[in-house]
C-alpha cells in the first residue's frame, strides 16, 4: 500500500468512528436514578445546610463562594476534626476546592465554616482576631451560641448535611 492509500484509510476510518459517537449517546430517563450531576444542581441551589456536633444541631447559612458550591455538592460528609489554637476544628479533605475569593478576614467569628488553603475546612469555634491568615468562606452557624461546648477540646466528629 502506498503512502497515500494508508493516509485515506485512517482518515475514512477517523470519519466513520466520528460520525458514528452520536449514535452512543442514550437520553435520560425520568424513573431513572438521580445523578451526580442533580446532585450538583441541587447543591448550587442549597442555601443552608446542617452541622451536627455530638448530638447537637447547629443550623448555617453558605457563603457565595464557589468552594461553598463545591462543598455542598459533597454533602453529607462527616469529618474527624482535630483541635488547633483553642479556637478552630480542623480537616485536611485531600480534596481541592476553588480558592477564588480567599481574603484575610478579621475578625474571625465563632460559627465561621471556612476554607484553608484549598483543602482544610475549618470551624471557628471562638471569635478573635486574625492579620495574617486568608481563608475562603464556606458557611457562617447562624446561632453559634453553645459551639464551643459541643466541639470541647479535644478531637471530634462533625457531620456536614443539607439542612432539613
Amino acid at each position: 500500500m502506498t503512502w497515500r492509500r494508508v493516509r485515506a484509510v485512517v482518515v475514512v476510518a477517523f470519519l466513520l468512528a466520528t460520525l458514528g459517537l452520536p449514535a452512543c449517546v442514550t437520553t435520560s430517563d425520568a424513573s431513572a436514578p438521580i445523578t451526580e450531576t442533580s446532585t450538583s444542581q441541587e447543591a448550587s441551589t442549597m442555601d443552608s445546610i446542617d452541622i451536627d456536633i455530638n448530638g447537637q444541631t447547629f443550623s448555617a447559612t453558605l457563603s457565595d463562594t464557589e468552594a461553598a458550591r463545591q462543598f455542598a455538592a459533597r454533602l453529607p460528609m462527616t469529618l474527624d476534626m482535630n483541635e488547633l489554637n483553642g479556637n478552630e476544628k480542623y480537616y485536611g479533605t485531600g480534596t481541592a476546592y476553588s480558592t477564588a475569593g480567599a481574603s484575610v478576614v478579621s475578625p474571625i467569628e465563632a460559627g465561621d465554616l471556612m476554607l484553608y488553603g484549598d483543602d482544610n475546612v475549618v470551624l471557628f469555634y471562638s471569635t478573635h482576631a486574625n492579620s495574617q491568615w486568608s481563608y475562603v468562606p464556606l458557611a457562617k452557624v447562624d446561632d453559634p451560641s453553645g459551639i464551643a461546648e459541643a466541639v470541647g477540646s479535644g478531637s471530634v466528629t462533625v457531620t456536614f448535611s443539607a439542612a432539613n
